[in-house]
Order: C-alpha cells, then structure tokens, then sequence
C-alpha cells in the first residue's frame, strides 16, 4: 500500500487520488486502480462492493454507515475480505471538501488528510467489526420483511391494472413473440452467468436484453444487445450506438430523465412510465410481447438479496417476477441444462465420423486382403472395394 513520508519518517496509511460520487455505480465507471473511492452510501451491498474491488481501489471511504443494523447487507464483507481498507460515517461534509483527482492520506485510524490537513474521521471496519455488525444486523430482519410486505401491498395497489392486465405496456419493434429472451441486469454474478450462457446463446439465438448497464456487461461479452431498457445512466455512449431499441424508464407522470441524454445523442427513445425499476419493466415488456421465456441474469433470487439493495422498490421487482413466473428462468439452471443436452448437430458429427471410421476399415481390410491374395481373375481392386462396400452396406439394412 502506498506510504506518505515526512522528514524521512514513513507515515502509515493509505495514500492515492480520490474520486467522489454520490452515486456507486457511477463512481465506479471512473476509477482506476490505486484511486480512493469517497462514496455516500447506506448499507454497502454486494453488487456495489464487489465493482469497487473489481476497479481495484486502495480504499473505500463512506460517509454513511455500511452497516446500520437495520439487516445484513453483504457489501462489507466483501472489501473488507479482499484487503481493502473501508472507513464508515465520515459524515457528508467530507464529500464537499474534497474535489474529484484530490491527493489524499487516509491513516490507520481512520483519519483522512489532505497534506497535512485533517478533513475528517470515521470507523475503521475489520472483518472482526463487520462480523459482528452483521450479527446484530439479522436481529433486524423481522423488521425489514414486515416493512418489505408492506411496500410490496402498496405498490400492487398502484400499479395493478400493469401487473395484472399489462395495461400501459408500450408497443417495441423488436420482435419477441414466441422467441427466448434473456435479460441481463449487472447485478449478482452477472459475468459468470453470461459466461455460462455461451452455448445456450449460440445454440437458440435469443433476443438479448441490456438493463442500462447490462448492455455494456452483454458488449464486453462479445455480444451485441437487441433492446436496451432503463434510465439510461449507467450505459455508455458507445454502447448506445450499437443498433439497439431503447426504453427509457418514465416516472408515473411522464418524467423521463435519460430521455434528454438520449435525445441529444440523436436517438428517438421508447418512453415506458411505471413505477417499478428498468429491471421490471425490462421483464413485463418480454412477457407483454410474447415472450415465450425470460433467462434472467445477475437479478435477485433470495430475500436477502432483496433486502440487500436497500430500496422499498425491490416490492416491484418480486410482483414482476409473481407476474412472469411461468416464464422467468435463472441464467444458472439454464447453463446446467444447456450442458447436460446433448444437441443434433453432435450426433449429426458422430453418425458422420462412425461412417468414415467404417469406410476407413472396408478400404484397409479389403488393401490388407488383395495384397496377401491378390484379386480374383478380371477385377480389380476398385471392384473388391465396392463389393465389400454393397456387403456392408446390406449387412446394416438387415439389422433394422
């Protein structure tokens, strides 16, 4: 880890460029390895601590908590496991005393300075202190789910004619009626799943969903998405521009706020206003076009994955997929069953090669044969090899 010196003494600590954002996902785009990521986030989850670990960073500094008790998020755990120093509740004045590529030193204590200056202090978190912050925490999650019925009641209330009826469903020009689709959302392993997914994408070619950044996790993967669907503030220009249809989330009353980016890139967007996240309105549009299945990937399975994203919108996402049960399959038990098949071009290949094999040992024996005999009066070796052949062939013919 980078050290500081002062008068030929080595200082402890960390030291590197700092990068700040409010927002994770789009700090995330901007570090580079050895930053220090300065972030403004409750109850770090998985999904963000596992991008801030893949960028590389020195440390992480958080002016909330990372963990508040209120049930356990998994983030923690996960750059304090990778080595990598986190420090909790340095309070928000932080973020405005510090510029974006700012040197700074964060020292063992959990002291952050620029220069000499001291700008702040917060906790330092060890895998002993988040283990123990995470017990306390499951003590929360009676709460949590009671608070999470609730919301999932209130957002049934207001959005029932779209669950139920598909009511206010956009019409798309793509085409998914009767095709697979697979809607890739950069959330829980999300690379290992696209990865698994290479033989069943190549073998029936589905309709690829991109969930704002979900599109550039299907472009690094070699493929190119067929729909892009979400706020559109997480996505590259460049990705963008692939040839892609895109939905832009609108609020209820018809505020879409990546419609603008979209608009000045020349594009005519798509406008889907609900209530639920891109993720929802990413699956309801497959179903109401006639999917005939959704392959979800890096979404939410379990509830503590749910609670883990730390928003009351999670209630849309689990309605969505009540919505298209019958339908939505994880990307993982895809790629099992993709494996375990045996597919019509390999036995195709295998009947070819069985043939060739057998051809290969008519042509040798009937060789090995005319060389230790030598051929019968008037025929040549051309005749024995059809002959033999006509026999073979005849010998099959009666098996069946």
């Amino acid at each position: 880890m980078p050290l500081l010196r002062r008068r030929g003494r080595a200082l402890d600590g960390v030291a590197g460029t700092v990068r700040v954002d409010r927002r994770t996902p789009n700090l995330v785009r901007r570090l580079q390895p050895g930053d220090i990521a300065l972030i403004d986030h409750l109850d770090l989850d998985r999904v963000s601590a596992e991008a801030l670990v893949c960028c590389g960073v020195a440390a992480v500094l958080n002016v909330q908590p990372s963990i508040s008790g209120r049930y356990p998020n998994l983030g923690p755990e996960i750059v304090v496991g990778a080595g990598i120093p986190l420090v909790d509740a340095l309070g928000p004045d932080l973020v405005a005393q510090l510029s974006e590529g700012d040197p700074i030193r964060l020292d063992d204590a959990g002291v952050v300075y620029r220069g000499q200056t001291a700008l702040g202090a917060g906790t330092v978190q060890t895998r002993d202190s988040v283990a123990a912050a995470m017990e306390g925490a499951r003590s929360g999650l009676a709460t949590q789910l009671e608070a999470f019925a609730a919301n999932t009641v209130e957002y049934l209330r207001r959005e029932r004619a779209l669950l139920l009826d598909g009511v206010g469903v956009p019409a798309i020009r793509t085409d998914l009626d009767g095709r697979h689709v697979v809607v890739v959302v950069r959330g829980y392993d999300y690379r290992e799943d696209l990865a698994s997914l290479r033989p069943y994408i190549r073998e029936y070619k589905p309709v690829l969903v991109g969930v704002d950044g979900g599109a550039d996790a299907l472009a690094d993967a070699g493929y190119r998405p067929d729909l892009i669907v979400g706020d559109m503030d997480s996505v590259t220009d460049g990705t963008l521009r692939c040839g892609a249809e895109l939905v832009v989330r609108a609020y209820r009353d018809g505020t879409a706020p990546g419609q603008g980016r979209l608009e000045r890139l020349g594009f005519t967007p798509v406008v889907f206003p609900a209530a639920g996240n891109s993720e929802d309105i990413a699956m309801l549009l497959a179903d109401s076009a006639g999917a005939s299945l959704i392959v979800a990937v890096g979404g939410h399975a379990t509830l503590v994955e749910y609670l883990d994203r730390g928003r009351a919108g999670m209630a849309s996402t689990f309605l969505t997929r009540l919505r298209v049960g019958g339908k939505l399959v994880d990307a993982k038990a895809v790629s099992r069953l993709a494996r375990g098949q045996v597919r019509g071009w390999q036995i195709a290949l295998l009947a070819v090669v069985c043939a060739v094999a057998v051809a290969v040992a008519v042509a040798v024996a009937v060789a090995v044969a005319v060389a230790v005999a030598g051929t019968p009066a008037g025929l040549t070796s051309s005749d024995v090899l059809g002959a033999r052949w006509d026999g073979l062939v005849r010998w099959f013919r009666n098996l069946r």
